[in-house]
């Protein structure tokens, strides 16, 4: 007989199998600002300092607030070596894979939670939000979510559910999903608490919401930020931004629900902007989303409240995210599936626990041989800066965002003429993303072309929000390489600038 102890070393035990690779890669994109050259994370202080700064270093632009997992990192370098980073993501994802196991165990018995679990265990989409260390934000959030969720729906516990919610806002933001999560649970049934419990949950979402925000916007707002916007987006009128988040539906269809192919990047011209409701891009995210409008309603409709609860847990959790109600940083990103997937393993949990039992061992197999497979594979691309950019140049060919970022690693290099070429071969996929003429502007000094460089940032300011940011930043960055000669030139076009 498989007892709940049981199952749930099941569950960790696959989520740690899949993704043991992790242990051998190293620092990747934003691992190395956020974490390896971080002053505020290599410091015990951190640890408590985190409450009072911004997530991204403040001469980075300090954008975000995300005290508790700038505290884990602080922890983490306590041992200091890279993998402790990736064993505790490890970790984090176990007790992800295990909850989802439990909340399904309290609702469906055991066949169901084996099944949610390992299946949320193994899950491609998974991979860029554990593999990469500062995807951590999205494991911890996840946890809190879950704890929130469970100690409303299960234990009926004001407090708890609270402090959880405190606790994933401080992890990350998606966080603010929990009140949406368990009010759509309280309407399908789940211990529907009395009146006066509903108005203590009320009273206490708002509390946190006002103090969340009064601190969040305490601690960023005196700070010089950049626009936070997908590149796609750049120039985009609101009703475009909206048509091209609805097309982008059928890339989260495909990437919840048969994610063989992976990428890093979902940039132009790997994905462009929809203009038109013609756009036949946009009819088939717009039958994506009838589909899933669909499926809710037979569940409704059958009183399968926890398939019914699977699936609204999918659209709640990528409403921030999606680029409906306000545009972000980025058109599809992998990890913020994290949370999503959570919902989709609890339907297909709740549906397929229904098959015979021979049928079940067989289909779970299956699925978790097939996903665990793709995912153990898809791991040693997060290997470190380098793996992940020539995954990009091979996944997303089309994407100008492979030939910028190889603007940098040539850069690195030495190799200021072949940054010139990566940048000319980005440019001419996609111009209106700033950071790529500021790349440019950097190699173009490197190499003694003065004038190509203030070609280049007579275009950067053209596109840039607070451009006197984007100088800082790549100044820091030659500087950190040794080149001073093109950090004195970059930081001289700050005084032209009256930006803070």
């Amino acid at each position: 007989m498989l007892t709940a102890r049981r199952l749930y070393l099941v569950v960790a035990a696959c989520a740690v199998v899949v993704y043991v690779g992790v242990l051998w890669n190293r620092w990747a994109l934003d691992d190395i600002p956020i974490i390896y050259y971080n002053p505020l994370v290599h410091s015990l202080s951190g640890i408590w300092r985190g409450f009072v700064a911004p997530y991204w270093p403040r001469d980075l632009g300090g954008q975000l607030y995300r005290p508790l997992t700038i505290a884990s990192y602080a922890l983490d370098w306590r041992i200091g070596h890279v993998a402790w980073f990736h064993a505790m993501n490890l970790l984090w994802h176990a007790a992800v894979s295990v909850m989802v196991a439990v909340l399904k165990r309290r609702w469906s018995g055991e066949r169901a939670a084996l099944v949610s679990g390992l299946l949320f265990a193994v899950h491609p989409v998974h991979v860029e939000a554990v593999a990469n260390i500062v995807g951590r934000a999205e494991l911890m959030a996840a946890l809190f979510v879950l704890l929130a969720v469970y100690a409303a729906l299960e234990r009926d516990s004001v407090g708890w559910s609270v402090a959880a919610l405190a606790a994933g806002l401080l992890s990350k933001e998606n966080a603010a999903v929990v009140p949406g999560l368990i009010v759509w649970g309280w309407m399908l049934g789940f211990r529907r608490p009395s009146r006066r419990r509903m108005l203590g949950y009320l009273l206490s979402w708002i509390v946190v919401a006002a103090a969340y925000g009064v601190t969040r916007q305490t601690i960023l707002n005196p700070l010089a930020r950049i626009e936070n916007i997908a590149p796609v987006f750049v120039g985009a009128a609101p009703g475009e931004i909206r048509l091209t988040a609805v097309a982008a539906f059928a890339d989260l269809a495909r990437l919840l629900l048969f994610p063989l192919t992976l990428r890093v990047d979902y940039s132009p011209g790997e994905r462009t902007l929809v203009t038109s409701p013609l756009d036949p891009r946009f009819a088939l995210g717009l039958l994506c989303l009838a589909a899933w409008g669909a499926l809710v309603a037979l569940a409704w409709r059958r009183g399968r409240r926890v398939e019914a609860f699977g699936l609204g847990w999918i659209a709640i959790a990528l409403l921030p995210v999606a680029n409906l109600v306000f545009p972000v940083g980025f058109l599809v990103a992998e990890r913020t599936l994290y949370l999503p997937s959570v919902g989709l393993a609890l339907a297909v949990g709740a549906w397929i626990k229904d098959l015979a039992p021979r049928r079940l061992r067989v289909a779970v197999a299956a699925l978790v041989l097939a996903a665990g497979l793709r995912t153990a594979l898809r791991v040693p691309v997060w290997r470190d800066a380098t793996s992940v950019i020539l995954s990009e140049l091979e996944d997303s060919p089309r994407s100008y965002d492979g030939p910028a970022r190889m603007v940098g690693v040539y850069l690195s290099g030495g190799q200021p003429d072949k940054a010139i070429a990566a940048y000319r071969a980005s440019t001419a996929i996609y111009d209106r993303y700033p950071w790529v003429y500021i790349w440019g502007a950097d190699a173009a000094f490197g190499s003694g072309r003065p004038a190509l460089a203030d070609s280049m940032l007579r275009r950067l300011e053209q596109l840039c929000y607070q451009c006197a940011y984007y100088y800082r930043y790549e100044a820091s960055g030659a500087l950190a390489r040794g080149d001073t000669a093109t950090a004195d030139s970059l930081l001289a076009r700050v005084r032209e600038f009256r930006e803070p």
